[in-house]
């Protein structure tokens, strides 16, 4: 999923009732017949609601795992080219700086090595456990006994990524009318989105089978002030999804995600050749400086 399609609008309409105005609605019949009570269109529209907004979230939280995934990636596969390159631009400007005896050449090459010498933050002193927004995922799943599986790529295969969606729909959280249902459903989903993230297709297919075992959703009617509350709560829901949604478009990583929506994995790979380039060259500069 690209960054371009988190974009999103819920519309919840009431067509039915505005065609039923005018003389040109369904004609009621003595049996009971005929168009529908404004409940039961009500209940329609809250579920129709509940349907959109789960594809939204679904959707964010895709787009989300791509970001995170992608961010994790970038830092273990190109974050040792990027402190490579680093590295020789100090030894060139200190190669320089041996060659010229010149004190500004000497100032450039001392703030280029001490650029590499940074203050101990926060992952450093808590040996790569945690950084300044908290616990990595890895350092979690050891404190929580679970296993602990990096990501293999940015993006999790088709087949991963049906089995999420099915899962995402049948199990979510939002479907349910009590709470200890919703408890229920948040626990499970939690349990699906970690798989998710790791791309693990076994582990997702079990969850499926857990849930087809598990008990049923119940529909209880509700009255019509519960099913406008209901809207009421969908459409402020919908507004801070669309928040985060922007928030996520708009970060350094999911701009870098809008250069190839639909291979970021790619994209990856793309960066480290450029980078094994500039390496290639600085490593050049370095040899004829030094020789």
């Amino acid at each position: 999923m690209g960054p371009g399609r988190v974009a999103y609008a819920v519309r919840v309409t009431t067509s039915e009732g505005e065609q039923g105005g005018g003389g040109a609605g369904v004609e009621r019949t003595p049996g009971g017949g005929g168009a529908a009570r404004p409940e039961e269109r009500l209940e329609q529209a809250v579920r129709a609601a509940e349907q959109a907004l789960i594809e939204f979230e679904i959707a964010v939280e895709t787009f989300r795992v791509e970001v995170e995934n992608f961010s994790r990636l970038h830092e273990q596969k190109l974050g040792p080219m990027y402190a490579r390159i680093e590295e020789l631009d100090a030894r060139i400007l200190e190669a320089k700086a041996a060659r010229s005896d010149d004190p500004e050449d000497r100032r450039r090459a001392d703030e280029a090595r001490a650029r590499l010498m940074p203050i101990p933050g926060v992952e450093e002193l808590m040996n790569g456990w945690m950084d300044s927004e908290g616990l990595f995922p890895e350092a979690t799943a050891m404190l929580t006994d679970q296993p602990v599986r990096p990501p293999q790529r940015v993006r999790p295969s088709e087949e991963v990524r049906k089995l999420y969606r099915d899962l995402a729909r049948k199990a979510h959280p939002d479907l349910a009318q009590e709470d200890q249902e919703r408890a229920r459903r948040e626990e499970f989903i939690t349990r699906v989105n970690a798989a998710y993230a790791r791309g693990n297709e076994a582990e997702l297919r079990e969850l499926a089978e857990e849930w087809a075992a598990g008990p049923e959703l119940k529909r209880v009617p509700s009255a019509g002030e519960e099913l406008y509350a209901r809207l009421e709560w969908l459409s402020r829901r919908k507004e801070l999804l669309t928040l985060v949604a922007r928030d996520l478009e708009e970060s350094a990583i999911g701009s870098m995600l809008r250069l190839a929506p639909d291979d970021p994995d790619a994209l990856l790979e793309e960066i480290a050749g450029q980078l094994r380039d500039q390496v290639s060259e600085r490593e050049a500069e370095l040899a004829a400086l030094t020789a």
